[in-house]
C-alpha cells in the first residue's frame, strides 16, 4: 500500500510518499481502508522532532491522528462492528497515523461515521472536535446562560468550539481576523471582535465565565494571554490548548487556569456525530489534498500558508 512516513525527524522534506506493507489487524484491532485523515498542527510539531518527550514515536513514522473510513479488516475478540462499516476515530497519538491506504485502529477509539457528509469529510472532526468539547464542558463547566469568550476562533477548533457553545445556550463572543470573522459570526458567534485592530480588555466590558484560548502566543506576548484572566469573572476558569505554554491563574479571586492535552474519547466523538447528523454541527473542509501532496502540505503549513481544516486523501481503490 502506500503510505506517507518520515524515517528521521526534520523538516517537511524527511516525509517520503513510499509503498509499505499492508497491515494485519491484532487482537481487539480493525483494519480501516482510509477514505482520509486530515492536518493538525501537531503533526508538523512532531514530525520536527518537538514532542518526542510528551508523544513518542517509533521510526519510520506515518502520521496522521484522525481517520475515517471502512472497516476492511477484524482482528480477534473483536465484536460491535463489522467488515464495511464506516467509522471515524482519533488514532493514539503515539501510534502509527493514516496518512496510508490502511491504517489499524484500536476499536475502542472509533465511532460510527456521520451518515450526512462525505466519508471523507468526517476526518475533518475528531482531534478538532474532541478539542473544543473537551475544552468547553469538561474543563470549562460552560452550561446555557453563560458568557464565553473563544481566542481564536477562526481556526479549525474554534469552528467547532463556537458552534458547540451556542448549542449549549452560551452567549459566545468571539475573536477572529478579517479573513475568518464572517465564517465566525456563521457558525453563530453573538459577537466577534477583529483582533488585528481591537484589544479584547478594551472590547469586552462584561466579565466571562470561560476563556478558551486557542491562539498560539508568542513568549513575548504572555502577558497579552495572562491578561484575559481579568476578563474572567471571580471562580471562573481559563482554559488554554496551547500546551507548551502555561495557563495563567488568579489564585486570589479564584479563577482557574487550565492546560488542555486533547483525549480520544469515543463516546463523546459519537456525541459529535450524531449532532452533525442532526444538523447541530457543520463540518467545514477547507482543502481536499491528495495524499502523495502530504510532504508539500506540511511544508506549506510550516510557512503558515495552510487555513481551515485540511483533509488528505489517499488514492482512490
Amino acid at each position: 500500500m502506500k503510505a506517507v512516513r518520515f524515517h528521521e525527524y526534520g523538516a517537511p522534506g524527511v516525509l517520503r510518499y513510499e509503498d509499505v506493507e499492508q497491515p494485519l489487524p491484532g487482537a481487539g484491532e480493525v483494519r480501516i481502508r482510509v477514505a482520509a485523515t486530515s492536518f493538525n498542527p501537531v503533526d508538523g510539531n512532531i514530525r520536527g522532532g518537538f514532542m518526542r518527550g510528551p508523544i513518542p514515536v517509533e521510526l519510520p513514522h506515518t502520521p496522521g491522528i484522525d481517520v475515517a473510513g471502512t472497516i476492511d479488516a477484524l482482528g480477534e475478540g473483536v465484536d460491535g462492528i463489522a467488515v464495511g462499516d464506516d467509522v471515524v476515530g482519533f488514532l493514539p497519538m503515539d501510534g502509527t497515523g493514516a496518512a496510508a491506504e490502511y491504517v489499524l485502529a484500536p476499536t475502542a477509539v472509533l465511532a460510527s461515521a456521520p451518515k450526512s457528509v462525505p466519508l471523507a469529510d468526517a476526518a475533518a472532526l475528531p482531534l478538532v472536535g474532541l478539542t473544543a468539547h473537551q475544552a468547553l464542558f469538561d474543563h470549562g463547566k460552560l452550561t446555557a446562560g453563560q458568557r464565553v469568550l473563544i481566542n481564536g476562533a477562526g481556526g479549525a477548533v474554534g469552528g467547532y468550539a463556537v458552534q458547540l457553545a451556542k448549542n449549549a445556550g452560551a452567549h459566545v463572543i468571539a475573536t477572529a481576523g478579517p479573513r475568518s470573522s464572517e465564517a465566525v459570526k456563521s457558525a453563530g458567534a453573538d459577537e466577534v471582535i477583529d483582533h488585528t485592530t481591537t484589544s479584547m480588555t478594551a472590547a469586552v466590558t462584561e466579565p466571562v465565565d470561560v476563556v478558551l484560548n486557542l491562539a498560539p502566543v508568542d513568549p513575548a506576548e504572555l502577558a497579552a494571554l495572562a491578561a484575559l484572566v481579568t476578563l474572567v469573572r471571580p471562580g471562573g476558569v481559563l482554559v488554554n490548548t496551547t500546551v507548551w505554554m502555561p495557563a495563567p491563574s488568579d489564585e486570589e479571586r479564584g479563577v482557574r487556569g487550565i492546560d488542555l492535552f486533547v483525549r480520544s474519547d469515543a463516546d463523546q466523538l459519537a456525541k459529535l456525530v450524531a449532532s452533525i447528523d442532526r444538523g447541530e454541527l457543520r463540518v467545514d473542509v477547507a482543502e481536499r489534498v491528495p495524499l502523495a501532496e502530504l510532504p508539500a502540505l506540511h511544508a506549506r503549513a510550516a510557512e503558515g500558508a495552510v487555513h481551515g481544516k485540511v483533509i488528505v486523501v489517499p488514492p482512490a481503490a
